[in-house]
């Protein structure tokens, strides 16, 4: 102690201040408790799944019922109502009749109609089904430009096969009793006759040609090759153009097409002989008059039936 009052009073307080803060245990800074901030809490929600959509039941298509029974005739795709009526002998004003149709230019795939008129046994008729069908995509009147054809035939829309293949085949039509009475019943009473003046260019031929085809000029005459009624008249069948379908007896029709100008309508009583249209190539390359019998639906060779030059 004798050497700490030896020294200078400053020197002494220096020295009690730094062994003073040598005994004080050393000080801390405060904790700061920071707020790293919070998470943004997860959303829950009380969301139901969506609800399954529950399929409406299919309707049952017009006449399904009747599938597979005799004088029935279920649709096929690209079949059309005058091609069903041809195959069948019908006219097709009375298979939408007898069908209750309101829009004949519309069938569906699978749809059943009946083919045979009301009050006829079906069991007495028999029909041969479409060797090959084809899509309508004009209106059955004939009248003003296509229209698109029923989507029911990947459609029906609508698009027809080639003309050419068309034209080989030919409309197939098995006669049953119609509604429309023909001139002649009796099939011996026929009287045929040529039904156009120009050169055959075309014979009968059962896988290429299911008629015959004259030659001429555009405006040449077209006559009705016997007695009969006109079942049909107009361009409603693609690869025809226009076209006239006559029937002259419970079994036989004849079919004259790619005409340039029909002079006759349906249900029109014409006679063996009668101006019925001009030549024309409409549905074709070239002016001529394709000319086919039917008997029973089958296609026969016409050169049997017509008489010599």
């Amino acid at each position: 102690m004798q050497h700490l009052h030896r020294l200078p009073l400053v020197g002494v307080s220096v020295l009690l201040l730094a062994l003073v803060g040598c005994a004080v245990p050393p000080h801390r800074a405060p904790v700061e408790e920071r707020n790293v901030g919070s998470r943004p809490p997860v959303a829950t929600t009380n969301t139901a799944p969506a609800a399954v959509a529950t399929p409406e039941p299919v309707k049952p298509l017009p006449g399904a019922e009747n599938a597979g029974k005799p004088g029935y005739y279920s649709v096929k795709p690209g079949d059309t109502l005058i091609r069903i009526a041809l195959d069948n002998g019908q006219a097709w004003k009375d298979l939408a009749r007898w069908n209750g149709m309101d829009n004949p230019n519309v069938i569906e795939v699978g749809q059943v109609l009946r083919v045979v008129p009301p009050g006829v046994d079906p069991s007495a008729v028999t029909t041969r089904p479409l060797a090959s069908a084809r899509v309508e995509s004009r209106p059955l009147d004939g009248k003003g430009a296509a229209s698109p054809a029923p989507a029911t035939v990947p459609a029906a829309g609508v698009s027809a096969p080639a003309t050419s293949a068309m034209a080989s085949s030919g409309p197939s039509g098995v006669v049953a009793s119609g509604a429309t009475p023909p001139v002649t019943k009796d099939d011996d009473d026929i009287s045929w006759g040529w039904p156009a003046s120009g050169q055959v260019v075309a014979g009968f031929d059962e896988v290429r040609n299911k008629g015959m085809a004259f030659s001429g000029k555009a405006g040449d005459p077209v006559f009705a090759a016997a007695d009969g009624r006109v079942m049909y008249a107009g361009a409603g069948l693609r690869g025809y153009g226009n076209m006239i379908i006559i029937k002259h007896s419970t079994n036989y029709l004849t079919a004259y097409a790619h005409n340039q100008t029909l002079l006759v309508k349906e249900d029109q009583v014409v006679r063996k002989g009668q101006k019925i249209a001009e030549m024309g190539d409409t549905d074709t390359d070239r002016v001529k008059l394709h000319f086919e019998v039917r008997k029973q639906g089958k296609p026969i060779d016409p050169a049997k039936l017509l008489p010599n030059r």
